[in-house]
């Protein structure tokens, strides 16, 4: 049974990413702009904390009174009878066609016919109410809508809307149409028309559909929804009605939400205009929003997946985790080659800045917002006023930005691999190596490198994370030790154990939950000679980032399958096991999410191990009844 839900937004505070995926798929009447929200869904309780999340989202409101409100909704819903019929005064354009053919038309005729080549029309309740999540669910436990009112933290009435519904739509857009009042278009009139129509609501059929605007400001709510279907609002020519009735069907891979189960490659067909997708989704990570940089993140890997250069909107728009949105941005990047949003996110001075904050190494985009908020502007405020306040690491990332940004070829990444199993195997015989991370993945170049050594002999690989550090620190390999982590060793070599909800381990990613060494590495060999003046000479080799990541033999291929993937292949694949198998994913291992037992998916049917860490990862795919992805086809960016 479909539950009959209002227009819904939901706030992300307080919820993690995976909560956050799974509310949305329950709610099919999502949206992602705000101001088209009837109830705004959030773990709030208070009026205060409701208040604060509008001020934040840019939505200003009065209070109502709860009372006086549902008595003016009364009042203003008129009897059961055919849809109103809104007289219009639009005189027909130059060339003698009309905007609008007939002076009456529903409201649902007005919006249908609104709708031009990029721009669409979207009315907004003119209240709003926050409610508590557990309305949502409890709705869902009793299977029917449950009356609102014990819900409501908070009830108000819209002052005005945010830019990202109150953006006009690009002038080259708009129908030309003649002025029939002093300074009132016919548009315009049309919009008058639809928000004066007391019995307007917003129907399923535009529901999901947001204002586009070249000059969107960073409060854009608009997001891409697995739910969208192909939009109406795109114009199409004649030639590309006719590409259109030609398109190449949808792959079959691309019917499912989980990007694990798509084949991806790192040179997709339209990685232009990934890479202007991959700017709004750094500003959305920016300005610290969850739910953007998801949605983003899901389309990418849509789009990064799709074997075909798209020919025109309408073919984005029909894929999963696409919609409306991603179909407009791809209009605009088609017609000027940029997408403005991502433009302007690199003009915007703020964002700039932000970015580079964000670039420091141990410093998130929280941290980043501080410092911005602390009135820093570049490295050297920071240095200046907030030396004495960063930790160690990101004093680090400070001191060597520059070189921690400079991409690291793969000629170099073998060099420092072969170095580390060379010193491994230097201790003790008998290491095997993965190098894993964007390398693995066919990149030409890699911002770090990732290694997984693992041994065969269980005791070999108990705490040898901190052998090998000072080993290569004591030749000079690595110069900075910037965290180490024994917790597979403290936790007896066994994988994560699954407790309950799982909340300890979401924010690691799994990363954690292996030993594991962050360090600087640089190559302690140069010209120790003399240089100018007859001063010594410094070592001028580069500084690179280095993870070093051990794993027990039973569970290396999770280990290797979990550090080789794209970030949202690796998101997909726990949510694949969480939903489809009822397992937790780790790169330490997989549990059962019933009884919390480990299930072991790598030895063979005699229980013997994996003769090699490759073929163990092959293992998991095939455990986990998925097909074979190569490396290079998890390049979810």
């Amino acid at each position: 049974m479909i539950l009959e839900l209002p227009v819904i937004f939901l706030l992300p505070t307080q919820l993690d990413s995976d909560e956050l995926h799974e509310l949305e798929e329950k709610i099919p009447t999502l949206t992602y702009d705000i101001n088209e929200a009837e109830v705004i869904l959030g773990k709030v309780s208070r009026k205060q904390r409701a208040l604060f999340e509008l001020r934040k989202l840019k939505l200003h409101t009065e209070e109502v009174d709860p009372a006086e409100q549902r008595s003016r909704d009364a009042s203003r819903s008129p009897p059961a009878r055919p849809a109103k019929r809104i007289r219009l005064s639009t005189p027909a354009a130059a060339g003698g066609s009309s905007d609008i053919d007939s002076d009456t038309a529903s409201e649902a005729e007005i919006q249908r016919r609104l709708e031009g080549p990029v721009a669409s029309i979207t009315t907004s309740p003119a209240t709003i109410k926050v409610v508590k999540l557990a309305w949502l669910t409890d709705c869902l436990e009793a299977k029917k809508l449950l009356p609102l009112e014990e819900y409501i933290v908070y009830e108000g009435r819209k002052l005005c809307s945010s830019s990202s519904s109150s953006s006009p739509a690009p002038v080259s857009s708009r129908p030309s149409t003649p002025q029939t009042t002093p300074g009132k278009t016919g548009e315009e009139i049309l919009r008058r028309a639809i928000s004066d129509a007391p019995s307007f609501r917003p129907g399923s059929s535009h529901r999901y559909k947001s204002s586009y605007s070249s000059t969107s400001s960073q409060h854009r709510r608009d997001r891409p929804h697995p739910l969208s279907k192909p939009p109406a609002l795109l114009h199409q020519t004649t030639s590309e009605h006719d590409i259109d009735a030609n398109l190449p069907p949808i792959p079959c891979f691309l019917s499912t939400t989980y990007s694990c189960q798509r084949p991806t490659p790192p040179d997709p067909p339209n990685s232009d205009f990934i890479q202007q997708l991959l700017k709004i989704r750094t500003a959305r990570t920016l300005q610290g929003d969850k739910i953007g940089v998801r949605a983003y993140s899901s389309a990418i890997a849509t789009v990064a997946a799709y074997p075909h250069p798209f020919q025109s909107p309408q073919e984005v728009a029909r894929l999963p985790g696409c919609g409306t949105k991603i179909a407009l941005l791809f209009q605009e990047f088609r017609e000027s080659g940029v997408v403005s949003e991502a433009y302007q996110g690199e003009a915007d001075p703020q964002l700039r800045v932000l970015s580079l904050f964000y670039n420091i190494w141990g410093v998130a985009e929280t941290t980043a917002r501080e410092f911005y908020n602390r009135g820093w502007r570049d490295l050297d405020d920071v240095v200046e006023h907030g030396w004495d306040g960063l930790t160690r690491v990101q004093q680090i990332g400070v001191k060597f930005y520059d070189e921690f940004l400079e991409k690291i070829p793969r000629r170099e990444v073998e060099q420092i691999a072969d170095k580390i199993l060379e010193h491994a195997n230097g201790i003790e015989e008998g290491w095997e190596m993965v190098v894993v991370g964007g390398y693995r993945r066919g990149k030409a170049e890699s911002g770090d490198v990732d290694v997984v050594l693992s041994h065969r002999d269980e005791r070999a690989t108990d705490r040898f994370v901190e052998r090998i550090v000072l080993s290569l620190e004591g030749e000079g390999w690595i110069t900075h030790t910037l965290s180490i982590s024994t917790a597979n060793s403290e936790r007896g070599q066994v994988p994560v154990a699954w407790k309950g909800d799982d909340r300890s381990s979401r924010r690691g990613v799994g990363f954690d939950t292996l030993d594991k060494a962050l360090v600087v590495w640089q190559d302690p060999r140069w010209d120790k000679g003399k240089g100018k003046g007859g001063k010594k000479k410094r070592n001028e080799n580069l500084h690179r980032r280095v993870d070093i990541i051990i794993s027990p033999w039973k569970t290396a291929g999770c280990a290797v399958l979990g550090w080789t993937s794209g970030t949202t292949f690796q998101r997909d694949l726990r949510r694949y096991c969480k939903k489809e198998k009822g397992l937790k994913f780790d790169s330490s291992g997989i549990r059962n999410r019933r009884d919390g037992r480990w299930v072991d998916l790598e030895s063979d049917e005699r229980g013997m191990p994996a003769p090699s860490m490759e073929v163990a990862e092959k293992r998991v795919f095939e455990g986990l009844g998925l097909e074979w992805r190569e490396p290079r086809e998890r390049c979810t960016w």
